[in-house]
């Protein structure tokens, strides 16, 4: 169980958000809207993270960074913990509204979804196994799945008046994860 804390940390903090939101709105639309808000940008840190360790132990090989990767799977779980309960957020917020799902999110999140859950559920040894060198190539193309739905939709809202500088602070952190994952490849090919 030692291991398995950045899973039930994903969990509190998606709920924590959840609740957050819930209660800062001023009317049950905007609380929907801000739980679905926060509960994004609280598991676009997780994701991060994961995203994140082994580049960063590449590039800085030390005991936290080994711990980060060791528990890798685990900060993944705990992302899609977090990211489950977003979905039940987003969904309730187009319930609520009434409003359609826009097709392009329903196409590009649900295949995130799918990806997603494919990854939690394979995130094991006997998968591993079974998977071969299909798992790397599933979780790899999730991952980074991911990473793109959250990149494109923070770059894209960077210009939004409201929220620009939360949207461009975020967006610098999706490409500061990249660079982070160039640069370790990059290094991985020198030695």
């Amino acid at each position: 169980m030692q291991r398995r804390w950045p899973l039930a940390l994903g969990l509190a903090a998606g709920f924590l958000a959840l609740q957050a939101g819930l209660q800062s709105g001023a009317d049950v639309v905007e609380s929907w809207r801000l739980a679905t808000r926060w509960t994004a940008r609280t598991g676009f840190f997780l994701l991060i993270i994961t995203y994140s360790a082994s580049s960063l132990v590449r590039l800085w090989p030390n005991p936290m960074t080994r711990a980060l990767l060791r528990d890798r799977r685990w900060w993944g779980l705990g992302f899609a913990g977090c990211h489950t309960i977003h979905l039940f957020a987003f969904v309730t917020f187009f319930r609520v509204t009434g409003e359609p799902v826009p097709t392009p999110v329903l196409i590009g999140g649900g295949i995130a979804y799918i990806l997603l859950y494919a990854m939690a559920l394979t995130s094991n040894r006997a998968s591993m196994k079974a998977l071969g060198k299909n798992w790397k190539r599933l979780h790899s193309l999730g991952i980074h799945y991911l990473w793109l739905i959250f990149a494109f939709d923070y770059i894209s809202r960077s210009f939004s008046p409201e929220t620009w500088a939360m949207d461009l602070a975020f967006s610098a952190i999706a490409l500061g994860a990249l660079g982070l994952r160039i640069a370790a490849r990059r290094k991985g090919r020198r030695v």
